[in-house]
């Protein structure tokens, strides 16, 4: 039974927010240019000065340097990296790290935590970064300072007292790097839980289980050469603009190489058009490329129907002309239940397809015809994708079209995932995960010497479940935000704190601060762009891209305060004061050298043998990926699986619409930078909601109306998020758009996709109510 929501009574703005000022433009059709450089400099200066701007801008995402904490995308070779090898949102990453602020114990005392929760997630995280250990003490009112020891000792205490050890939550961010992960993962399996969740959870998680079992490897099986040597590139539910600018210049590449690109999308993101790179003149002069071939507009959920109608008109075309679309050797080889799959597509319901996508046959025919003429495609998506109830069957159907035509383990071909957070990827490496495979325990048994628990722990869903019901007690958060991260804003936060003892290991203030256990404590880690010493020499750590590509990053600036710890040196820390410096782990070993830990890592990861070594070259290594490197594939059978799902075509009673959440240009993932799209043209403000003119009309409202939104879920239960500007823009019938954190109060707790749990904020049925002021 899952939590009865808390929001049912409306969830209003914070009080501090001002969307008076709002203002709406025409919406852009190209991205970056020399706008986004003079934003990243204008920012970059104001923020961290000239020297910290340089220092930074110019060691990121280079060989020498400090990997970027924002996009997963990967780097280019050693040698082939530009001097300014950063994006504008990489910029503004650094910049709001690079803070000049300082949030101290002066500030935690004039803002008691009730003050503090009626400021907007941006106002918080703009105060500065955090300097101290803080604690809230059962009964306080404020955040008091604490030191490093007592804090390591409260949680010990906390966590020794337990009943059972399955009472823990650790809740991992990706930003965490590849030795913190493992560091932690192998803290919460000495202590005795598998209780894991991670953002992967709420993003690619449907990925991680759909590749799984349809190819063996959860992860993408390309190169960032393949992209560039591509024929076609298929982007589904992704907006490389915002989320992955760096990922333009791999596609203007591939276009001067001669590549087509398909874009699918509910709305035209103009990073899906045209690419004005600010490192050329032809850039800087607006002149761009143009990227997106063809645009299917595509309805939220569609998606799954148009793949199956992808296989459908390719198994077609290759009746018509045998030998010309399907790769028939790679299918007979390499492959299992072809059969059953082309029988499913070949009957399919046209109409039914029209009806879920939104299209016209028309447009999925011409669109078909570009994969049936191509001969090396590489497919990328992102959360449009993932976030829906039938996502892994979605990401399925894309695996099976790829198995058509033998896309795998072919030069310039491939599936690509697009993972959001630097090294979410990596921390999955390590461990973290709820369901790590026993091989992997037995590794950590082999190696260390002790037993590590074997029952399956909570994913993040589970994990406000337990917290909610009383079965957990204690939360500590390796970064991340996760009460803004998360669906049902209204369970999550009171979820928090109910919680006896919540840990944030955060570099700036943010909302789960202020959502707080009985007793709370902050502990403030260095950032990826800060020189880690600990140990008194000086450390670098590793981060895994999208790509499987391993590689070091070295933080070059000063700390923001001298009190601060690396997140490695806080996990020993926390361990030893829960098991004891005697433990079998040497913890005190691994925070005074991170080498130790790599060899370790080493010893337990699969495919990181002489871990330590393979980093410390040149631009690092990239991960065995069997179905990528050989066509072998790890799945029960040997061979890469055909499936057959249903096709679905998801409808809604009258008056309702899809509201998928997405984020601003001035946003990575919770952080809010400022208040600006430029891009989507909303200017100051965000409480906005995209919606279609025959929406407007049909519904009886105009462009500029303030409205309540109210979800509905099966069950009868009702959540709302009052007082969001309607905004008229290009989207297709019935389906709108709104900025998240802002309506995950609106995603029901036991709304997810089905398999992988990600919780569906692409898919929520709501309705609009006139607002009232």
């Amino acid at each position: 039974m899952s939590p009865t929501p808390v929001n049912s009574a409306p969830i209003h703005p914070p009080v501090d927010t001002e969307e008076s000022d709002l203002r709406v433009s025409e919406r852009k059709t190209s991205a970056a240019g020399a706008k986004a450089v003079a934003i990243s400099m204008k920012r970059s200066l104001a923020e961290q000065g000239v020297v910290k701007t340089a220092k930074n801008l110019l060691t990121m995402n280079q060989v020498d340097g400090f990997d970027c904490m924002s996009c997963a995308w990967p780097d280019p070779a050693p040698g082939e990296r530009h001097t300014a090898e950063f994006c504008e949102n990489g910029a503004k990453a650094v910049s709001w790290e690079g803070d000049r602020r300082r949030v101290t114990p002066e500030f935690f005392a004039e803002h008691s935590i009730a003050d503090l929760r009626d400021c907007s997630a941006h106002w918080l995280e703009s105060q500065g970064r955090l300097t101290h250990p803080m604690v809230r003490r059962a009964g306080g009112t404020h955040y008091e300072p604490i030191s490093w020891d007592d804090a390591f000792d409260l949680v010990g205490t906390h966590l020794r007292a337990l009943s059972s050890p399955d009472e823990a939550l650790f809740y991992t961010s990706g930003r965490a790097s590849n030795e913190a992960a493992f560091v932690y993962q192998l803290f919460a399996r000495a202590y005795g839980t598998n209780n894991l969740p991670d953002c992967s959870n709420m993003c690619h998680e449907s990925t991680s289980v759909g590749l799984a079992e349809a190819i063996g490897v959860g992860k993408g099986s390309v190169s960032l050469q393949d992209l560039h040597d591509a024929d076609l590139i298929v982007i589904s539910g992704q907006n490389p603009g915002t989320n992955h600018p760096r990922m333009l210049s791999a596609l203007e590449t591939a276009k001067k190489n001669g590549a087509r690109i398909l874009a699918v999308n509910p709305l035209p993101e103009a990073g899906l058009f045209k690419f004005d790179n600010p490192q050329t003149p032809r850039g800087m002069s607006g002149i761009g490329t143009h990227l997106a071939d063809e645009f299917l507009q595509i309805r939220s959920g569609g998606d799954l129907a148009l793949w199956q109608a992808f296989g459908h008109l390719l198994l077609a075309a290759e009746d018509r002309n045998p030998g010309s679309v399907l790769d028939r050797d790679f299918i007979e080889r390499h492959t299992n239940g072809f059969e059953a799959y082309a029988a499913h597509v070949k009957d399919l319901d046209r109409d039914a397809v029209v009806a879920a996508t939104g299209l016209t046959w028309g447009e999925i025919e011409k669109a078909a015809e570009m994969l049936a003429t191509s001969k090396r495609i590489v497919n990328c998506w992102a959360m449009g994708i993932t976030q829906h109830r039938n996502a892994v069957a979605t990401i399925k159907e894309m695996v099976n079209v790829a198995l058509l035509q033998g896309m795998i383990g072919k030069p310039g071909a491939g599936l690509c995932p697009v993972r959001g957070h630097s090294n979410v990827q990596g921390d999955r490496t390590m461990g973290i995960w709820e369901r790590v495979a026993d091989s992997f325990l037995d590794a950590i048994r082999d190696e260390f010497g002790f037993e590590p628990p074997r029952e399956h722990g909570h994913d993040s869903v589970a994990a406000v479940q337990a917290m909610a019901d009383g079965r957990a007690s204690v939360f500590v958060g390796l970064g991340g935000n996760f009460s803004q991260a998360m669906s049902d804003t209204g369970v999550t936060e009171p979820a928090l704190e109910r919680c006896a003892l919540t840990v944030q290991i955060s570099t700036k203030l943010n909302r789960s601060h202020v959502v707080a256990g009985t007793d709370a404590l902050i502990l403030p880690a260095l950032g990826r762009t800060e020189k880690d010493l600990t140990g008194g020499r000086a450390q670098r750590v590793t981060v895994e891209d999208s790509m499987s590509a391993v590689h070091a990053s070295h933080g070059r600036s000063e700390p923001a305060g001298e009190l601060l710890r690396s997140e490695v040196d806080i996990l020993c820390g926390i361990a030893r004061a829960t098991l004891g410096a005697d433990h079998l782990v040497p913890w005190a070993e691994f925070a005074a050298d991170y080498d130790r830990i790599r060899d370790r890592i080493g010893r337990v990861v699969p495919g990181c043998e002489a871990y330590t070594e393979k980093v410390a070259r040149s631009g690092g290594f990239t991960l065995a990926h069997p179905p990528r490197d050989s066509r072998t594939f790890p799945t029960a059978s040997g061979k890469a699986e055909f499936t057959v799902s249903p096709l679905e075509v998801l409808t809604l009673p009258e008056g309702r619409l899809v509201l998928q959440s997405l984020r601003s240009h001035d946003q990575f993932n919770t952080t809010i930078y400022g208040l600006d799209d430029r891009y989507r043209g909303i200017h100051s403000g965000r409480r906005v909601v995209f919606i279609s003119d025959a929406d407007l009309r049909e519904l009886g409202f105009a462009d500029g109306d303030r409205v309540n939104l109210v979800s509905e879920w099966t069950d009868g239960s009702e959540r709302r998020a009052d007082d969001f500007r309607l905004v008229s823009y290009s989207t297709p019938k019935g389906c709108i758009a709104a900025y998240y954190p802002e309506t995950n109060p609106l995603i029901p707790l036991e709304s997810y996709a089905e398999s992988s749990r990600c919780p569906t904020s692409k898919w929520v049925q709501v309705r609009l109510e006139p607002a009232t002021r």
